[in-house]
This record gives structure tokens, sequence and C-alpha cells, in this order.
């Protein structure tokens, strides 16, 4: 291929080479010229024009590029026409997306001219979705290297495909110790089916039991029995040993384990194994998180009827590290100890910045409730608890609001975008701290029933070493405020936007929380008149 400037009377049935704006008009890139194109350049007074033509033996880059994408195409795919040297390739069903990566490397390696970028081998991939694209980079490419990148495509297994969902009827098995609550099984099986339910398949039978082998072996064989495939296996303490009571529990019912351990994180302790022909797999702790994790990786490729061997999960290591989740270790810096093995520090959040516009013309947390503006009640709340430090965000008003709590030992902290919603407050509160505290308590300042009492004992919920990392405090089943956090979702609660709270945190990070059963006052927000006329009633 010839390329470079040329007189425009030579440049006929030559390729554009960048977009030209003429009097008619623009002559985008890549368009072949015609007799049209040439008297509006010359109209226009152009000259000359950067060009490509094409000699013998080149294809051009639509051509090329649509031949690699349909050697490429497997199963369940479909590709597109080309345009501008692209071919786009997509996922003709959900499932996941099969290919051997070094076959995209061998593609990358003939020449500089042709690329391949595909998504990641075994990703999870929805009907629709792109999940490779061709690009020839020059306009036209030598027909040797075409035919080179064809011969390394040649061969039937070296094409992408995806392998389609199919639909599985799953038996779960979990065990329970001493203390296991209810609530707990209860929420990971809803997890689990939740996933399923994404991936096409269903959750069956659940059985409960005591985490002991000959139990485990028992409630493994009855699902088994009943047509449940796979089997999974929610352990109330963690798998640590392949003699450890789920292995034991499977090798007892008569199957085999196949792996132990994976090169993802979180998912290190996860387990495979078989029944005669039903999979069988131990979940890691992870799996009772909605966050993704490498249990998803590997129920993902069971409900696409992969095989899941150690081989195909030795090799998920690359790529394996998820992104930073909460319940991991912290690593100590030198001297640092352990959070729990001094007293832990607390700061209180009050978020008092709001316009109340449900209130109607006044400010809700100026109205007097015994003699005290309402944000005052919570503010001494807080002080009186044992909090380290309380912060008051301002913003709707603050003067009247940093007047109300004068005296007090607090730190205003000023919101001017309190208008941008309650994530805009959330992160001014997180800006005021330093890294001295454990943990923050996120207080509205319209809940003057808020107690002292109540901030010290969601405070001693706190516990690391037992990932409770969430406290939120539950009256009758029911959620309320306020909620600690872990000092370790400060970069989380910072990337929050618009009216985007802590309760999307809490729901993102539901294996770290911890319900704190109390009185009903921390349901008891004040928006309306009419809300605080019958907390004014009902004070004690």
């Amino acid at each position: 291929m010839k390329f470079g400037p040329v007189p425009l009377e030579a440049a006929k049935g030559t390729i554009n080479a960048h977009s030209v704006r003429t009097e008619n008009g623009k002559i985008p890139k890549g368009k072949f010229l015609d007799a049209d194109d040439i008297a509006a350049l010359r109209a226009s007074g152009v000259k000359n024009i950067v060009v490509a033509s094409l000699e013998s033996g080149d294809i051009h880059e639509d051509e090329a590029a649509q031949k690699i994408a349909i050697a490429l195409g497997g199963k369940k795919t479909r590709v597109a026409d080309a345009f501008t040297g692209r071919v786009n390739l997509f996922a003709s069903a959900a499932g996941v997306l099969v290919f051997d990566a070094a076959l995209v490397h061998a593609v990358n390696q003939v020449h500089e001219s042709v690329t391949l970028a595909t998504l990641a081998p075994g990703a999870l991939v929805s009907e629709g979705q792109v999940i490779a694209t061709i690009k020839i980079i020059p306009f036209a490419v030598a027909n040797d290297i075409l035919g080179h990148v064809l011969e390394e495509i040649s061969a039937p297994e070296n094409s992408l495909s995806v392998a389609a969902f199919k639909a599985h009827k799953v038996g779960l098995v979990a065990t329970r110790v001493a203390g296991t609550p209810d609530k707990m099984l209860d929420k990971s099986a809803k997890l689990l089916s939740a996933r399923l339910t994404r991936l096409g398949s269903s959750l069956g039978e659940e059985i409960r039991c005591n985490h002991e082998e000959k139990a485990i072996a028992a409630a493994i064989s009855d699902l088994v029995a009943r047509g449940h495939e796979p089997v999974i296996i929610f352990g109330a303490s963690a798998t640590v040993d392949r003699r450890d009571m789920v292995p034991s529990g499977i090798v007892s019912a008569g199957g085999e384990l196949d792996h132990f351990g994976m090169p993802v994180d979180p998912g290190n302790l996860l387990l495979i194994g078989h029944l005669g022909d039903v999979r069988v797999l131990g979940a890691p702790g992870c799996a009772r998180s909605p966050a993704e994790n490498g249990f998803d990786r590997v129920l993902e490729q069971m409900m696409a009827v992969q095989p899941v061997t150690r081989q195909s999960i030795v090799v998920m290591g690359a790529g394996g590290l998820y992104k930073e989740i909460h319940s991991r270790p912290q690593p100590r810096t030198a001297g640092q100890q352990p959070e729990t093995e001094d007293k832990m520090r607390f700061a209180v959040i009050i978020l008092a910045a709001g316009q109340s516009r449900r209130m109607g013309p006044v400010n809700k947390l100026l109205q007097e409730i015994d003699g005290k503006a309402m944000v005052r009640h919570v503010a001494e709340a807080a002080n009186a608890s044992g909090s380290a430090a309380t912060l008051i965000v301002t913003g709707h008003e603050r003067d009247r609001i940093a007047g109300e709590l004068s005296g007090l030992d607090i730190t205003l902290v000023h919101n001017p975008d309190f208008a941008d919603g309650l994530s805009a407050s959330l992160k001014a509160g997180i800006a005021g701290l330093d890294d001295a505290y454990d943990g923050f308590l996120v207080c509205l300042g319209d809940m003057p029933g808020i107690s002292a009492q109540l901030l010290d004992d969601m405070m001693a919920a706190y516990d690391p070493d037992q990932g409770r990392l969430i406290i939120v405090p539950v009256f009758q089943g029911k959620r309320g405020n306020p909620v600690l956090f872990s000092n370790r979702f400060r970069d989380a609660m910072s990337d929050l936007g618009g009216d985007m709270g802590a309760k999307y945190l809490i729901g993102r990070n539901e294996d770290v929380v911890f319900e704190l059963e109390t009185g009903e006052t921390v349901l008891r927000d004040i928006d309306t008149p009419e809300a605080l006329a019958n907390f004014r009633d009902h004070r004690d």
C-alpha cells in the first residue's frame, strides 16, 4: 500500500487518509475518492491531499477484518459487518466466554497491522454483548499477513465461543454450630438463589444440619438422590484442611475431592469434588456476600456446563485478585497493634445540612423540643456517649444551626454542596476525620430520640475480629439509624454520589453487617410537622 500526499488530479480512486471539509460538507476518512469528491476539493482550493493507494496483494481493511472475524466466531456468537476496518463479535446467548488466551497472543504477534481484543477467558456475558473486536490499523493489509493470521486460527478449537447457561436445580447444604443464627442462613440462601436466577438456574431444596461429617454426608446423599445437581455446601465454619468437616462429609457420602484452594481472593477456601456425576462445591465464606468474588467465577462455569477441575481453577490466579474487600485483614505498619488490642476510638458524624423541604417553610432541625433545638438533642447525645469526637455537617442555614449548638464540644464542618444530596454531606463529614478513628457513626440531625446509651451499645457491638464492621440498629426486624461503619469504609463512602447514602454501602457489604436489636426510637426521624407534633406528644 502506498501512503502520502498526491496532486488532486491523481487522487481519484484512492482512499482519503484524513477527514476534509469542503464547501459541500465533509469527506470522511477512509472514503474512496470519486469524481464528485475531487470536484468539491478543487472548488475548496485543495491542490494536494494525503491518500492511501492499494497495491497488488493488498486486502482492504474491511474485507480483512471480516475474514478474521468469521474465522474466530464460534458457537453462540454473531459477527457484525465491518466498518472502518473494525468488526465486533457479539454473544448470541447468555453464558461464559470460552477460548484460549494463547490464541489472542498469537494473532497479535503476527503483525502490528492486525489487532484482536477480547473479554477475559471465562467472562460472564449477556446476549448481545460485545465479546471481541478485530481492528485493522492501516487502510489495507498485505495478503500474506492476512494468510498468516488465518493460519493461526484455522484449527476448530481456535475460536471464541459462548457456553450458554443451562437450567440446573441446585441443592444446598447449610451447616450450623452452636449460636449460628437462622437469619444468617436465610440470608445466605437468598443470595445464592439470586445468583442462580441470574444464571438461568434455581435453588431447589435446602438441608440444614450440624457441622459434622455424618450429618453433612447424609445431607449430600439426600439431595443427590432427589435429583439436585450440583450440590453446594455453606459451612458454618471455614474449611481449612482436606480433612476438615465439609471435605470429610463429601468423602463419607462416597464422593471424591478434586481440589481444595483457589488462587482467587476473596475465594481462597473453595472446595470442589463430586459424587458420581454430581458436582459438589464447598463454598468459601465470601459466598455469603453479594459482592463479586471467586465463588461467582466457579458457579458461572458450572451453570454453563463447563469443566471445573483443578486445572481450570489454578489458572484463575492471573486476574484473580479482586477489588479490596473490607472483611480482609488489614496489613499492619511497623509498631501498629491490632484494632482490638487497645480501646477503640469512634467519631460521631451528625448530618445537619439539609433543607427540610417536607417540613414546610421552617428548618426542622431548629424546631424546639423541651426547650432545645432538635439538632442540639442529637449533638448532646453524641457528646454524652463514649465517642472520641462529634462532627456536625452544616449546609442550609449554617449560621443558625451553629448558633443552636454553641457551648458544645463539637467540630463544625460546612458542606457548600448540600443541595447535591446526602452523599455530599457524607463526603464532607468523612473529609473532616483523620485516621485516628477505628470507625464512625453516621447520625441524622432529625432524630432527637437517639440516646448516648444506644451509641455506646453500637460501639460495643463493633468487632472486626468477628466480621462486625457495620453495626445497624433494628427494631422488630426493621433497620434504622444511626449506622456505625469501620474506618475501612472511608474511601467507599467518599465515592458515593447524589442521594446515594449509607444504605447503598450496607447492601453491598451484607457479609460484614451486624444487626443490633434495640428500641423503636431508631426508626423515628422527624420530617414533617405531623411527625414533630407526634414526637412532642409522646416525649418521655
